[in-house]
């Protein structure tokens, strides 16, 4: 990790390219590595054994016809060599930590949130302003991340939460590379950031007070693939959207309902099979968003970075921190309607675009508040700021659309959301991070943007069938 301005914390995403071929192993890599199989057929008892014979096979997707295997350094490129292997990527890492956390007090008299007016769902004193039957009810968001921490049912109603579906996927990171699904444990986080990636689509109690959500009627299905740490691994990423695909296709239990996949996550490299495993739950009418990451000028994260994905950069808003309650801006100041560009940013540490990256749109990803436990049984909510917490606005916003029309597919949603934005040039603002502090100058080129600043009302508008 680097340190940011602001006191914000960037996660490191670097930019790689996926080989479908071989496979980059670290010059210093000896003895077992763990890597991810594509197969360009289906995989049959033959496959296996021919694999086995080159190290041990963990597990399989048999959706897109991924194996996990654990195999010696200097056998990857005679697995990658074999006739029936598509590609073969290492197991790499996925992080999903947020830039910061600053304790948020005074969190009375307030219904409505800085982001959820930024982005046009509500707007301050009036309520929701989106529009009627603009909820997110009947829409399925599964949100790939941490889970949920234990206390969840303090701050999300039990309905919301798709407890039926709910799924913990653990081990593709380990040292033997083990894929398993752990009953239980995607309720039992006790890191947050899943949590408060979920507040924001659903909205939360505060202490018994309602917090407006982008699409509080919507169903979550919690698909835990990062350990309590924050950190996972590309085939885990890839086990819990083959699960979620799998839950829309054809005959599965949510062929009917409209499915969105929120992954406030990311890393270096695209890996060939968590690529099979978007490409196959977007053919079956998943809409997938994903954060851009945090690592400013260096590039975006994947799987954010691939085209089929909606991928989110991070806005923060010019009226942060300034009088009007301090602490309390969050909830009782009220952005400009219709909302005006000139009163917002992207954040130093939103990733920009590289050559053949692709990011799509910006949302509220500096000081969003939502549930964030420091300590086990403590109800506690903090300011986040990542993209993290700028992706499931967007998310939210596709459940809005979905409800709308179901059948929406994944080009529709981005061209839609693309289509309606705000345009948001490069440029710079003079911003005041907290009390106290001088203000400073951040600037942004167009490369850090996509098609400007999210207009959930705009997009839900322009969603006809």
């Amino acid at each position: 990790m680097r340190l940011g301005s602001f006191r914000r914390w960037a996660v490191v995403l670097g930019l790689a390219t996926l080989m479908l071929s071989t496979v980059t192993i670290p010059a210093s890599a000896s003895g077992n590595v763990k890597v991810n199989v594509l197969l360009n057929t289906d995989i049959t008892d033959a496959h296996l054994a021919e694999l086995r014979g080159y190290g041990l096979v963990k597990g399989t997707l048999i959706e897109i016809n991924a194996v996990f295997m654990q195999v010696k350094a200097d056998r990857v490129d005679d697995v990658a060599a074999l006739p029936f292997v598509e590609a073969v990527s290492p197991d790499a890492e996925r992080q999903g930590v947020p830039i910061d956390t600053v304790a948020a007090t005074n969190f009375e008299n307030g219904i409505n949130t800085w982001d959820q007016d930024a982005i046009n769902v509500t707007n301050f004193g009036m309520g929701r302003t989106i529009g009627a039957n603009a909820d997110g009810a009947g829409v399925y968001v599964a949100v790939l991340d941490t889970g949920l921490l234990y206390s969840w049912r303090q701050y999300f109603p039990q309905e919301r939460i798709a407890t039926q579906f709910a799924k913990s996927f653990g081990g593709g990171g380990s040292e033997q590379a083990n894929v398993s699904e752990q009953p239980g444990k995607w309720e039992s986080d006790t890191n947050s950031h899943g949590t408060h990636v979920t507040s924001t689509i659903l909205g939360y109690s505060l202490g018994g007070t309602p917090i407006n959500g982008v699409a509080p009627q919507a169903t979550v299905i919690p698909v835990k693939v990062l350990g309590n740490s924050g950190s996972g691994s590309s085939g885990m990423v890839a086990a819990g959207i083959s699960y979620i695909g799998s839950l829309k296709a054809p005959g599965g239990p949510l062929a009917g309902s409209p499915v969105v996949i929120n992954m406030s996550l990311g890393g270096p490299e695209l890996d060939a099979v968590e690529k099979a495993a978007i490409d196959y739950a977007i053919a079956q009418g998943v809409i997938i968003v994903a954060s851009a990451g945090n690592n400013g000028t260096d590039g975006m994260g994947f799987p954010g970075a691939y085209a089929p994905v909606i991928s989110v950069a991070a806005s923060g808003w010019v009226g942060e921190w300034l009088p009007a309650g301090n602490n309390g801006w969050w909830n009782n100041r009220d952005v400009a309607d219709p909302t005006n560009p000139d009163h917002f940013y992207i954040t130093d540490f939103s990733s920009r675009e590289l050559t053949e990256q692709d990011l799509d749109i910006a949302a509220p990803g500096s000081w969003v508040v939502g549930p964030y436990q420091l300590q086990q049984g403590k109800i506690s909510y903090f300011f986040l700021g990542g993209t993290s917490m700028s992706s499931p606005h967007v998310a939210g916003t596709v459940a809005l659309m979905a409800q709308k029309v179901n059948g929406l597919n994944a080009s529709q949603a981005e061209t839609i959301l693309t289509d309606s934005a705000i345009p948001l040039g490069a440029g710079c603002r003079d911003v005041v991070p907290i009390p106290g502090q001088p203000a400073a100058e951040i600037c942004w080129g167009a490369d850090a943007t996509g098609a400007g600043l999210l207009d959930a009302a705009a997009a839900v508008a322009a969603t006809t069938p």
